[in-house]
């Protein structure tokens, strides 16, 4: 008869060596140190009866496959796992909200635009794991360089509701050398729809008579991304200076 040895007990957190402790690691190494249920670990501080922080969010983790997948998850979906509960799953909803927004208002006046992978390589993290449609417009001065990024609309991005002089208000206001317009596809797939080629045929006509070239559109989805440009569209191309 084969004999199973019996699984070692889990330990809390405060039963392991400091220095393998996820809060003395980060202070002693920097938050890039700690794997993904480690830093989940930190941001609850206490696991629940029978399971650590580090086991917690180990099980989290495994319930959705990714931190990806986790982010996408809502206040409801969250607080119904055991072991998490409404303030946990309320702190974990404000440290995504918050990398977001710090990926939104990182400097602009460091972000030249070259190719519509800068944009693409910028604006995934923020767009590509959001619940709805999300149409953002970048303006861009003589030189590329990214003056304001604005959201214009939220919903179904289709040129019967999205008006194509919301596109162009504040690059009229400030002046804008031109503009780019990012939206993203919450199914993942990044392929162009017949709505988005209409807005964008739409926009270009308006970006002619406003002397405002239009100069990419770019839609975004989970690891991929496709720019109308590279496509072959016919954007004015006398604005690209990348």
């Amino acid at each position: 008869m084969v004999q199973v040895e019996p699984r070692p007990p889990r330990r809390a957190v405060r039963e392991l060596p400091a220095a393998e402790r996820p809060r003395e690691r980060m202070a002693a190494s920097g938050p890039a140190a700690l794997s993904g249920p480690e830093l989940l670990s930190v941001l609850w501080g206490t696991g629940r009866p029978g399971a650590s922080a580090y086991q917690l969010a180990t099980d989290v983790l495994a319930l959705h496959g990714s931190l990806a997948e986790l982010a996408r998850a809502d206040h409801l979906e969250l607080a119904r796992l055991p072991g998490i509960g409404s303030a946990r799953a309320a702190q974990l909803l404000a440290a995504f909200e918050l990398g977001r927004r710090s990926l939104a208002e990182w400097p602009i006046e460091r972000w030249h635009v070259r190719t519509p992978r800068d944009v693409a390589d910028r604006l995934t993290p923020q767009m590509a794991y959001l619940e709805r449609e999300e149409l953002r417009v970048l303006l861009l001065n003589t030189k590329n360089v990214v003056l304001r990024q604005s959201t214009v609309y939220q919903g179904n991005v289709s040129a019967a509701l999205v008006r194509v002089a919301e596109l162009f208000r504040d690059a009229v206001r400030t002046h804008a050398a031109g503009l780019i317009v990012v939206h993203n596809h919450p199914s993942g797939d990044p392929e162009p729809s017949p709505d988005d080629l209409h807005l964008t045929a739409e926009a270009i006509a308006g970006g002619r008579l406003l002397d405002i070239p239009l100069l990419d559109h770019i839609v975004i989805a989970r690891g991929a991304y496709v720019s109308l440009r590279d496509r072959g569209v016919a954007f004015d191309r006398s604005g690209w200076r990348g």
